[in-house]
Order: structure tokens, then C-alpha cells, then sequence
């Protein structure tokens, strides 16, 4: 009677804790869990130029019949690869596309921002491994109970388990992330503007900020001559 009497006590100031009407700063508290894509191949690079282009198209088709110029703020090796995916899925879509700037034309810009967060941030992994090793053992079970069944069981749970997991980037979570937004403006006004936001590999980051890249490039190499000079 005595523990039940503590357990109680110790559940009431658990509760009584948790229910502070009052706080001098805001409580901390967590987003609803999102999904960020990562970006690990300049495959990649075209699924986010072809995400703008559908973006876009719209907005694109309905503005007066102008013109595009494509032009990235920045130099980075992955604003260069994006440019090239985003004209060749604009001109598959039907837009004219202009190589230098245009009286008229319509701009589109591709800004994009890398930014740093601390290291060793939390990754959250999937938990559904037993439900699905369950799952593809379920489906044999009319099979007979042979070590043939069990190692084939096996392999259809291992198989199923990755199937779930796929989506899921392996690894922790990047402390780089990369803001990608991308407009069409003209001298007066925007008609359109998309951002998003990606993961990227912390050891790539050199592709996407041409600042750090220009650091960790090697110096030139100095050729020096030697001349022999001979007294007469």
C-alpha cells in the first residue's frame, strides 16, 4: 500500500510539473516532423531543375509571351549545373530561351545560400523493422517449414524491410543544408518565385559555395625558367 501511495505521489509531481501555467522565456518545443530531401549526385541536380520548371510553367505560361534568360547569382559548380538542367527543361517545354540578355526578356534567377548548422544533429530512424521482417514472413506461411522456407523468409523480410526504409537517407544528419530559390522578375516587378531546401553531404559543400571552393583550390603552379648565361 505504501509503494502504490509513493507511485501516485510521484506521478502527481511528474504531472504537476508538466502543467507550469507560467514560464519567463518561451518553452522549447519541436516542428512536426518534415522531410528534406538530400542531395547526394548531380542526378539530383535535375530533379530540382525540373521541380522549378513545374513550378514555374504556369506562371510562365500565362505572363505575356516573352523571352527567358537564365542567370545564377552565384559561380558555384552546382548553380552552373542547375542553369544547364533548367534550360533544356524549359526549352523542352516549349519556352523560348535566350543565351544572353534581351531587351524584354524575362529573367530567371537561381540564388542560392549554404548555411552551417552544429554537427551531430539528431537523426531519427525508422522503426519499422519488425513489422516488416513480419510481413514477409507472413506472406510464407503456407510454405512448408523447411530451411529452404526459413532462408527464403528471410530474404523476402530482409528485401522487405529495405523497401520501406529506402526513402530514408543513410547516415547522420548533414549539418549542411542548401536554400535554393529561384525567380522570374523583370526591371518592374517579380511574377513568380519558388524556394526549397536540401540536404547536401557535408563533405560536398565545396560544389554548392564557390567562396570555399576558391579556398581549397590548389595554387597555381609557378613555371620558372633558368638561363645559362655564358661570358664572352
Amino acid at each position: 500500500m505504501a509503494y502504490r501511495g509513493a507511485s501516485a505521489l510521484v506521478a502527481g509531481l511528474l504531472l504537476a510539473g508538466c502543467a507550469i501555467p507560467y514560464s519567463p522565456v518561451p518553452v522549447a518545443s519541436n516542428f512536426p516532423s518534415t522531410q528534406q530531401a538530400k542531395v547526394q549526385a548531380a542526378a539530383h541536380w535535375g530533379v530540382i531543375a525540373r521541380h522549378m520548371a513545374t513550378e514555374l510553367g504556369p506562371t510562365l505560361k500565362t505572363a505575356p509571351s516573352r523571352s527567358l534568360y537564365v542567370e545564377p547569382l552565384q559561380t558555384s559548380t552546382f548553380s552552373k549545373g542547375v542553369k544547364s538542367h533548367l534550360v533544356t527543361a524549359l526549352v523542352n517545354d516549349g519556352f523560348v530561351v535566350v543565351k544572353n540578355p534581351a531587351p524584354g526578356a524575362l529573367k530567371i534567377e537561381l540564388d542560392t545560400q549554404v548555411v552551417a548548422f552544429s554537427a551531430d544533429r539528431p537523426q531519427y530512424r525508422y522503426t519499422g523493422l519488425p513489422t516488416a521482417l513480419a510481413s514477409g514472413a507472413w506472406v510464407l506461411t503456407s510454405i512448408q517449414h523447411s530451411p529452404e522456407w526459413l532462408l527464403t523468409a528471410g530474404l523476402y523480410g530482409y528485401d522487405a524491410h529495405r523497401w520501406f526504409t529506402a526513402q530514408f537517407a543513410p547516415g547522420d544528419t548533414p549539418k549542411t543544408e542548401m536554400i535554393v530559390t529561384v525567380s522570374v522578375a523583370d526591371e518592374q516587378r517579380y511574377y513568380a518565385r519558388n524556394t526549397s531546401v536540401y540536404y547536401t553531404n557535408d563533405e560536398d559543400v565545396s560544389l554548392y559555395d564557390a567562396a570555399l571552393a576558391a579556398k581549397l583550390a590548389p595554387p597555381p603552379v609557378q613555371t620558372v625558367k633558368t638561363f645559362a648565361v655564358k661570358d664572352h
